[in-house]
């Protein structure tokens, strides 16, 4: 029998907020916003956590979906957690208690913003949010939309639109005020988060003004931390089940997996919830924990995307449950990912990767390929390129890893020649650079490794070069990808 949901049980209206989120997601809702949630409700730290609840913030259009559907239900939301055994604890989430949506009053963001209670601003905004070159790692300064807030903030004459514009003008207010800064924690998957986040919040403030990007440099905190937890994108038919399961008519319920991990670094100087009391490790360097999880899960869920798509599999667990994936994905683990990692103190590799494995097959989870897939353009090479050139500059071969470029390139190849002239079966925000990519492919077999952003000077490698032709050719050759990864996977 199902267990009702667990609903909060302590007084919301006593909790205001100390965090400004932008970015409120399924990820947001199934990891940060739980972690408070729990402390919230442990008598013992609810009274310092009272003054640390949440604002989410949304900064696109579409986000005006989440806030209407959050509102609807004073902020409070179901969080469900399924585990491999069925079991599917559900609880009611009460840690946001308020929800802004910029491009409808972005002064009132300004003003929350420049609110001394407000002493951290976190970000979940996608690997792409932050408007770098991933070969380069700069701020992309001529984007049309950084221009246009750069020039509004310098001259009075518009408001800002961005997260880097909207966030940079709240730092603004508060230093013309003499309000201390909050720290900027960014809690999305790219390596070293905190330090990717400094980087391009103070190369925009320098396009607004040098003195203003000092003080940011100088004064506000910058956290690098690891966050792991797999959750799916909400749909209808999840909807329905809460409702027929549980009996909540819950507008954006949350389902994730049961396993949850946050590794930060403790470097807040207006303080910071007791998140170590619920689980959080706090370490002096983060380092060693998000190369794992960067080049373990989410590159694996890169080569578990593109090999289960051409398999012709629709879910996560169906990849993962088929024997010669699992063999491949732990392959690559094992012989391409785990010698570029550091030391990961009081974590056993074979553990963590065999937990994987295991998280990945979770058939109620129910985690589809193509979310996987999403924004390969900005994941792979954050996540996979880094390990390809780790092992090529000490002369090791790398055939698993390039087989994982490869499967995107022929699935790409494969659904534009299908479906020409509509869009992707998976989201990408590059679309138009995949699409030229599949394009240089008919000329050239090497034409999708020749996008320096992506791939840096991987085409001119011979070694991988030929690493990857070959896999290519294997997988153009036949529509299903297991012989070829069975090949690889016997070295």
């Amino acid at each position: 029998m199902t267990e009702p949901v667990v609903t909060v049980d302590y007084d919301r209206s006593a909790v205001t907020a100390g965090i400004l989120h932008v970015g409120v997601g399924n990820f947001h809702r199934s990891h940060q916003a739980m972690y408070l949630d729990r402390l919230l409700r442990d008598p013992a730290t609810f009274e310092a956590a009272r003054s640390w609840g949440i604002c989410g913030v949304g900064v696109l259009p579409h986000d005006v979906a989440m806030r209407d559907a959050l509102a609807g239900q004073g902020f409070a939301y179901t969080l469900v957690e399924r585990h491999p055994d069925g079991a599917a604890p559900a609880t009611q989430i009460g840690s946001i208690v308020d929800f802004l949506h910029a491009p409808d009053d972005v002064e009132a963001v300004l003003d929350r913003l420049a609110d001394p209670a407000i002493r951290i601003v976190s970000l979940t905004i996608t690997e792409g949010g932050y408007n770098i070159s991933d070969v380069t790692g700069e701020f992309d300064v001529a984007n049309p939309a950084i221009v246009a807030d750069a020039e509004g903030l310098r001259s009075g004459s518009a408001a800002p639109a961005t997260v880097f514009g909207i966030v940079v003008a709240g730092l603004q207010r508060r230093r013309e005020r003499g309000i201390p800064p909050f720290t900027l924690m960014s809690c999305d998957n790219i390596e070293g988060n905190g330090d990717v986040a400094r980087r391009t919040f103070t190369a925009f403030a320098r396009l607004v003004d040098p003195e203003l990007a000092a003080w940011i440099e100088r004064e506000v905190a910058f956290p690098n931390c690891m966050v792991d937890r797999i959750t799916p994108v909400t749909t209808d038919a999840d909807r329905a089940w809460v409702r027929e399961t549980f009996g909540v008519d819950d507008a954006w319920p949350v389902l994730c997996e049961d396993f949850v991990q946050w590794v930060l670094e403790d470097e807040f100087p207006l303080g910071r919830p007791a998140w170590e009391a619920v689980g959080v490790q706090l370490v002096e360097d983060v380092r060693p924990y998000e190369l794992m999880k960067l080049r373990l899960l989410n590159a694996s869920h890169q080569a578990l995307a593109y090999a289960g798509l051409l398999a012709g599999y629709e879910f996560a667990h169906e990849g993962a449950g088929d024997p010669v994936i699992a063999a491949y994905l732990r392959a690559y683990m094992d012989r391409e990912a785990t010698p570029t990692l550091d030391p990961v103190p009081g974590v056993d590799l074979d553990a963590y990767k065999d937990r994987l494995i295991e998280r990945f097959a979770n058939p109620y989870v129910r985690d589809t390929l193509g979310r996987l897939a999403t924004d390969a353009s900005d994941r792979i090479p954050k996540w996979l390129v880094p390990v390809i050139r780790q092992l090529r500059e000490s002369g090791a071969a790398t055939p698993l890893s390039a087989s994982i470029v490869a499967g995107w390139a022929r699935y790409a190849e494969r659904v534009v020649a299908e479906g020409v002239g509509n869009p992707l079966p998976f989201r990408d925000r590059q679309e138009a650079g995949v699409r030229e990519a599949v394009a240089r492919m008919a000329a050239d077999p090497l034409g999708f490794l020749r996008n320096p952003d992506w791939f840096a000077a991987l085409a001119d490698d011979p070694a991988f070069a030929a690493e990857f032709l070959a896999v290519l050719a294997a997988f153009r050759a036949s529509d299903d990808p297991r012989p070829e990864l069975r090949r690889l996977v016997e070295g």
